[in-house]
């Protein structure tokens, strides 16, 4: 089973690999390691980085135990409430130095996304009332700071002044917002209703929900629009196939949480549209597609999609029962092991290209490349039981 392998890559190959990034002389977790697994204990700390590896052993310590997952996560929490806060202008940092010390302090509101999503994690393992009263103050300074009369603005400066939205904008294109943003609140919004079913969350979320539904999913295409401007008309014409995986067992996710069966209904078909949509378009080779801009296809294999594709097509077929998510998600996760997943270290590459080559150019830990996305494919499938 899926899961009894998820479990064996988890300890033996993820959970090891990431321990030994601790940084025991300036907290935290040292921030980049190259292609070579050159070690630089002097790079900068990412704050996303960082939330996400509180997410990570904090999750890993409620479905798995383990007194030193529990020590990592309270080594993570440590450094997240220590550093990453900005207690006198609200949200989080971007971007620390090996110490500790702002060096970017653009406030973004994904990265405020994922210190709600940390600390509700943290709290949802440990019962840390501190990490809750933290993760609320952060959902508050997000709701006071970043709404316009469309939606959340995504880019500031530390005073919450917009600036452009360089931190999310790819492909060559400028996007006020973008559906990631959108996506990665309702993830946060998701684990900080789970802790206390705050009725103001909930409201939040469903908002987050609508816009997904109403204004980010194509019905004709069954895509997910990928970045817009400010009234959210779209820029650009990108679709991202590992997005629209990620966000089918998300919402799905979001819904349950919410025990709204009107909205679990409704979700749950386009999201299982969104899937067969992926599934037809993206998978290739025992693996998923990048994207696609315009008429052009990128068709290497990048990690994050790859563990979204496994969680996703597993979501799908225990919506659908329909088998052909459960082989696509096999034929994925065989594919990480074999080709994705560096033997040298049990961690994996962050881009291999479509004949299999691993990309020396690209860092093996950095500001985004974390045990978030794998990690959580593991954890997902132990929790799923599949």
């Amino acid at each position: 089973m899926l899961k009894d392998e998820c479990e064996k890559m988890l300890t033996e190959q993820i959970i090891p690999f990431w321990s030994k990034l601790e940084d025991k002389e300036n907290g935290g977790f040292y921030g980049f390691m190259d292609f070579d697994l050159n070690l630089d204990k002097t790079a900068d700390k990412g704050v996303i980085l960082h939330n996400r590896i509180l997410w990570f052993f904090s999750t890993c310590y409620r479905i798995l135990g383990g007194e030193e997952n529990k020590r990592l996560a309270d080594h993570a929490y440590d450094f997240v409430k220590n550093y990453c806060i900005d207690y006198e202008k609200g949200g989080v940092y971007w971007m620390l130095d090996c110490k500790g010390q702002p060096s970017d302090t653009m406030k973004h509101t994904y990265n405020c996304a994922f210190a709600v999503y940390a600390l509700s994690a943290y709290y949802n393992s440990t019962g840390s009332e501190e990490a809750l009263q933290l993760a609320l103050r952060i959902f508050e300074d997000i709701e006071s700071n970043t709404l316009d009369e469309y939606g959340y603005v995504e880019s500031f400066d530390r005073n919450w002044q917009p600036i452009p939205n360089d931190a999310l904008s790819e492909n060559g294109l400028m996007a006020d917002k973008t559906m990631n943003a959108i996506l990665h609140l309702i993830e946060a919004y998701t684990e900080l209703y789970k802790a206390e079913k705050n009725e103001r969350v909930g409201q939040r979320l469903k908002f987050l929900l609508s816009q997904m539904s109403d204004i980010v999913f194509d019905k004709d295409t069954k895509a997910l629009r990928v970045f817009f401007d400010t009234a959210f008309n779209v820029v650009g014409d990108i679709h991202s196939y590992g997005h629209d995986i990620e966000a089918s067992w998300l919402m799905d996710l979001a819904c349950e949480t919410l025990e709204d069966e009107a909205l679990i209904k409704k979700f749950s078909a386009m999201d299982l549209e969104i899937a067969g949509n992926i599934a037809k378009l993206a998978f290739h080779g025992g693996a998923l597609y990048n994207e696609r801009e315009n008429d052009k296809i990128d068709k290497k294999r990048v990690w994050w999609v790859q563990a979204e594709a496994v969680v996703g097509f597993c979501n799908a077929y225990m919506h659908s029962q329909n088998e052909e998510y459960l082989n696509i998600a096999k034929s994925v996760f065989e594919y990480i092991k074999n080709v994705q997943t560096d033997k040298r270290c049990g961690e994996w590459y962050s881009e291999v290209s479509f004949e299999g080559v691993p990309d020396p150019d690209k860092e093996m830990v950095g500001p985004w490349k974390c045990p978030y996305h794998n990690g959580r494919m593991c954890l997902e499938m132990i929790r799923r039981g599949i």
